[in-house]
């Protein structure tokens, strides 16, 4: 009878490293293996034996594995990233839209005259006005050596702010030596760029759909039309469906703030844009727009969240209490924007920039195309010798263009973008975003922010306590005169919106206004011999109007007595300072600050602080706040010094 012997079928545990990473290693450790493991099936490890090629075959492909994960593991990482495809893929994830080019940009001057007429009195003439023109946008200037410049703003010489004056003189006298013609002049922003369209035929709707501009330096898209003339909206991301607007500050845009329109000609709005793209450079500076899912008329963001649908996810009916919302849309949306359909779609497009785009100054005379309006029923023939009169220049040079972003810069700026996210998140992000408001809506000139504060309510003695959900930005603008003033309602409302887009969820932001205060300047100086006094203190004078101009003082800033003496005391031909002092002016009848400020009490170790109140000295009328005097010396036989001082004005030189 056969007997049977019982196996055991247990597989052996093997030692397997994960530590190799190379090739030299790989092969090291699978030969030790081969030892350890199979000693009597194979021990031939020389360099030419067929098991030694296949463990070298291993041993490569371990390699190349290992690299490759490495490699895709650092590739995923924006500090680590090489690859260009994937640092700008990262970008946008970011937050950040890399450039393939930069334009140059300076500032033009623009020139046109104006016919005189008699004024009111019938004796004095005065520019006619009615024969100011308006250059449009995309106005085309050119320089000498051809780059071509085109305006991105209205350029209205009907029109005069302090953040946008127009300038006059007289250009041309008559026969009587009665002003003929008027010169006027005003400045505006001119971007080295070419404006370019290209159309795109759209058959039946499609799920993001992808257009491709297949053009060198693009600086940015202008706009998107369809054959009906909707008008398709760039945003930073499809899910995004408000975009700011700029309308006209007229009695048929808001009857309440069309008082202020001289200061405030625009009003910001926020804009819901059913029909939207975003756009994406790919890495052969190839411009990739794509445009959202929808295909009904009725977008799905107008669907306005109540108690019942709030926490419904619109994709599937199911309930998603658990997930984290926008507040600014309690919805989820499946459209993303409405995809175009059976139409043309026609894409305005700027291209150019790069290095050549740096002009010099007083390069840019040639008018290319120019876009102008002008009021209705006026002379034909001197209307066509008013336009013909247009000029421009650049006093400046252009500067800023460059070949876009490298390698590097988009990493550097991608890191920064996420830091910021485009929110207003510290005290200094509100004052930046306050600042840079765009002065057509009204410009703000200065702000201070600070928490606000609060009376407690559990205290017998009043007990200001702070509020940490609220801030108070102080602000400040300029009247005609580039005069300090509080700002009219209507750039109040523009600059609320504004900074509605960017405000944390959690800050409230009180608007307020910020206190000027008024004040004179009287010093006392002692000159050297063989010096003109009265050009000494002239000297003086300007020195010190130069020092308190109100572009270079800010919010809750103090005067530094001794800066003052030692700004004077440079002055040529100043000896020696003998007296500075302050005083308050104030009066609104005298077209001064209403309020009053003690600055002897004010006055601190030879500093003038301003109030606990956010508030600014303003030096108003320099021509005659500021009072200057010379004390001259002599000695008397017992060698004591006598004075005499003869006080000048600066109205006086």
């Amino acid at each position: 009878m056969a007997s049977y012997s019982k196996t055991s079928n247990k597989t052996q545990d093997k030692d397997v490293k994960y530590l190799n990473k190379d090739f030299n290693s790989f092969k090291s450790q699978l030969i030790e293996f081969t030892q350890t493991y199979y000693p009597n099936t194979y021990n031939d490890f020389s360099e030419g034996s067929p098991g030694m090629m296949f463990l070298e075959m291993a041993s490569y492909v371990g390699d190349v594995l290992s690299f490759y994960t490495d490699t895709q593991l650092q590739e995923s990482f924006l500090l680590l990233a090489q690859e260009k495809e994937n640092l700008y893929n990262l970008a946008y994830a970011l937050g950040y839209i890399p450039k393939v080019t930069t334009a140059a940009s300076t500032n033009l001057e623009i020139y046109q005259l104006i016919p005189a007429k008699l004024g009111i009195s019938g004796s004095i003439y005065e520019p006619d006005y009615d024969y100011t023109l308006t250059i449009n946008e995309n106005s085309i200037f050119s320089s000498t050596e051809g780059t071509e410049f085109y305006t991105e703003n209205q350029v209205n010489f009907g029109f005069s702010s302090s953040f946008d004056p127009t300038t006059v003189s007289v250009y041309q006298y008559d026969s009587l030596n009665n002003p003929e013609y008027y010169l006027l002049k005003k400045q505006t922003l001119g971007v080295s760029a070419k404006i370019k369209t290209q159309t795109f035929s759209v058959g039946a709707a499609q799920q993001f759909k992808t257009l491709t501009l297949f053009d060198t330096n693009i600086i940015s898209i202008e706009s998107v039309v369809d054959t009906n003339g909707n008008i398709y909206s760039e945003v930073p991301y499809l899910a995004q469906d408000t975009i700011f607007e700029e309308i006209t500050n007229t009695g048929a845009n808001d009857p309440e703030l069309k008082s202020f329109n001289q200061q405030t000609p625009y009003l910001l709005k926020l804009k819901r844009v059913p029909r939207r793209f975003v756009s994406r450079f790919k890495t052969d500076n190839t411009l990739e727009l794509q445009f959202g899912a929808g295909s009904s008329d009725k977008s799905d963001e107008q669907i306005i969240p109540n108690p019942d649908n709030i926490g419904l996810g619109i994709k599937d009916g199911r309930s998603k209490l658990d997930v984290a919302y926008d507040p600014s849309n309690f919805l989820y949306t499946k459209a993303y924007g409405q995809a175009p359909s059976n139409t043309t779609l026609t894409v305005t497009y700027l291209v150019g920039g790069g290095l050549e785009s740096n002009v010099s100054s007083n390069t840019i005379t040639k008018i290319e195309t120019l876009k102008t309006g002008n009021k209705p029923n006026l002379n034909q023939s001197l209307l066509t010798f008013i336009k013909s009169s247009v000029a421009v220049t650049n006093p400046q040079k252009a500067i800023g263009g460059s070949a876009g972003d490298s390698v590097e810069e988009v990493r550097m700026n991608a890191m920064a973008a996420f830091s910021a996210q485009k929110r207003t998140v510290t005290k200094e992000d509100y004052l930046i975003r306050t600042l840079s408001m765009p002065a057509r809506l009204g410009r703000v000139a200065k702000a201070y922010i600070t928490q606000d504060d609060q009376i407690s309510p559990l205290t017998t003695e009043p007990n200001r306590i702070p509020n940490p959900l609220a801030l108070n930005l102080y602000t400040l603008g300029y009247d005609k005169n580039k005069k300090l003033s509080t700002l009219n309602t209507a750039t109040k409302t523009n600059l609320s919106t504004y900074l509605e887009e960017y405000r944390m969820l959690t800050d409230a932001v009180n608007i307020k206004d910020a206190f000027v205060i008024n004040f004179g300047l009287t010093f006392e100086i002692v000159t050297f011999k063989n010096y003109n006094n009265e050009e000494v203190i002239l000297n003086c004078i300007t020195e010190i109007k130069e020092f308190f101009d109100t572009d270079k003082w800010q919010v809750n800033q103090p005067i530094i007595i001794s800066e003052v003496y030692n700004l004077i005391g440079n002055v040529s031909g100043v000896q020696s300072v003998e007296n500075i002092s302050f005083n308050n002016i104030n009066g609104t009848d005298v077209g001064y600050s209403q309020y009053k400020y003690d600055f002897t009490q004010a006055t601190k170790g030879g500093i003038i602080y301003p109030s606990l109140d956010p508030s600014i000295f303003e030096l108003k009328f320099p021509n005659s706040d500021i009072k200057g005097g010379v004390t001259t010396y002599g000695y008397n036989s017992s060698g004591i010094t006598t004075g005499n001082t003869s006080v000048g004005q600066s109205s006086n030189y």
